[in-house]
């Protein structure tokens, strides 16, 4: 099998100022779903599954404009976000460093 981390971007606020976003690790979380490792991927990045659903809301929304509303994208965002900010919380302060 490919070791496809080596095709992953590097996060540009981890290089520069060694502190990581709030995307850091989704690429390693979408891998290990990818190799059906769910749990790992929770871990690795704690908002993978509410960003995946984002991902797939908003492609939805592109393709059927009409179907979704604009107000329920900015409400879905927002939760995106507030996931995103736990998980960021989660996973750096929480979680056992290693």
């Amino acid at each position: 099998m490919l070791d496809f981390e080596k095709f992953l971007l590097p996060c540009f606020s981890k290089t520069l100022f060694n502190l990581e976003c709030l995307g850091c690790g989704f690429q390693r979380a979408v891998l290990l779903l990818l190799q059906g490792q769910f749990k790992a991927a929770f871990v690795m990045y704690p908002a993978i599954y509410p960003t995946l659903f984002f991902i797939f809301f908003i492609s939805f929304h592109y393709f059927y404009k009409k179907l979704v509303p604009e107000k329920t994208i900015l409400i879905i965002t927002l939760i995106n976000v507030f996931f995103m900010i736990l998980g960021y919380g989660y996973k750096n302060y929480f979680l056992p460093q290693i």
